[in-house]
């Protein structure tokens, strides 16, 4: 009989022996270490099918996470996620509801219908809250649907702006996030493991990020040109979640209503709009409207650009070259990004930013090495 290890030595084995028995020449070089086949993205101008831009609300020191007190309301802020909206969101909405759970009400209002918005208000209803989601727009017109998706916080603040307070709530909402969403993956929420590579011009740092935080980056590794099949020398492998917006949001709506939750669409004209509610507690998840609404002076845009192209089922796996063009497999499509532009209101895709990320990208993967192809 085999053995555990023997068994999952040979499944992960499967794809070459395939890849041999049909007359392919591949080495594990073209394999990611959970042995799924890495395959070229095509990538052409006539296979974009959309482009999209977007705006990060940013705070150059950090999300907030915060209560506030006005008359007999009590408001908690939770916003300001910058590039890690959708990764943070279950993690800064635990650190809210912490808060929260210190009023004796149990009622309240969410001001938000994105991610941050919807994990709030599905913590609160799951500890026996009356929850109510006011929001201007609700999925698919939100911000989180122009995201990427990629379980990893980026560009959430300024390495030189942050408090040693705000990096302990950093890290706890890290790792809150972590597992609240590993308890979601499958197909009915979108999320899955998948491998990323993070293509670089040089070595990582001695203080990276990744190593700084390994114990949630697993099958963490650098390697060598003969372990990858990229035009690159420095590269490092990690597994990561995958999020898709399209799926998730939904469920996550839909999740709300099964758990008797109520949405009113509303866009609030100022603060005493907001206070007007008759919910004792509020859970600001309002993004960028944050900086009219409570004054917010620190929270500015970071503008997103993304062009999708036609999905490619054989294509499972992430890339991220140097910080600056990545690539995402979604079932609505390959995604493509690019760009991040502070203090740009503009939602209008600029037609060089879509050149540049759709060259960058072909000249990648043209150069990448395909047996199959």
């Amino acid at each position: 009989m085999l053995n555990r290890r023997t068994l999952l030595k040979t499944m992960a084995m499967a794809p070459l022996l395939k890849a041999c028995s049909t007359g392919i020449t591949a080495s594990p070089r073209n394999f990611t270490p959970s042995g799924q086949p890495l395959r070229r993205v095509i990538v052409s101008e006539d296979r974009v099918i959309r482009t999209i831009a977007g705006l990060r609300p940013f705070r150059p020191s950090g999300f907030r996470v915060a209560a506030e007190t006005f008359a007999d309301k009590t408001v908690i802020h939770n916003y300001g996620h910058g590039g890690g909206g959708i990764t943070l969101s279950w993690g800064t909405s635990h650190l809210a509801m912490e808060i929260a759970q210190n009023s004796p009400h149990r009622r309240c209002a969410v001001l938000g219908a994105g991610a941050v918005g919807l994990a709030s208000a599905r913590l609160l209803q799951d500890r026996g809250w009356d929850v109510t989601i006011y929001a201007k727009d609700l999925p698919p017109n939100t911000t989180s649907n122009i995201a990427g998706g990629q379980w990893s916080p980026t560009s959430v603040y300024d390495d030189e702006m942050v408090s040693p307070e705000f990096a302990v709530q950093f890290e706890s909402a890290m790792r809150h996030a972590y597992l609240y969403f590993q308890n979601l993956a499958g197909p009915k929420y979108g999320v899955s493991w998948i491998s990323n590579y993070s293509i670089t011009d040089n070595p990582p740092t001695a203080d990276n990020f990744n190593d700084r935080y390994s114990d949630m980056y697993p099958e963490l590794r650098d390697l060598t040109v003969n372990q990858h099949p990229f035009p690159a020398t420095y590269v490092r492998h990690y597994d990561t979640m995958l999020i898709e917006p399209a799926i998730y949001l939904p469920a996550m709506i839909q999740d709300f209503y099964a758990a008797g939750g109520d949405i009113v669409v509303r866009e609030f004209s100022g603060q005493e709009d907001v206070l007007s509610l008759n919910q004792p507690v509020i859970i600001n998840c309002t993004g960028l409207g944050s900086k009219s609404l409570f004054t917010d002076t620190e929270l500015m845009p970071i503008k997103g650009q993304l062009s999708f192209l036609l999905p490619q089922e054989e294509v499972n796996y992430m890339t991220v070259s140097n910080g600056s063009l990545y690539m995402f497999p979604r079932k609505d499509g390959i995604l493509l990004g690019g760009t991040f532009i502070r203090n740009d209101w503009s939602t209008t895709p600029d037609p060089v930013d879509t050149a540049r990320i759709v060259q960058g990208h072909r000249e990648f993967f043209n150069a990448m090495q395909d047996p199959w192809l």
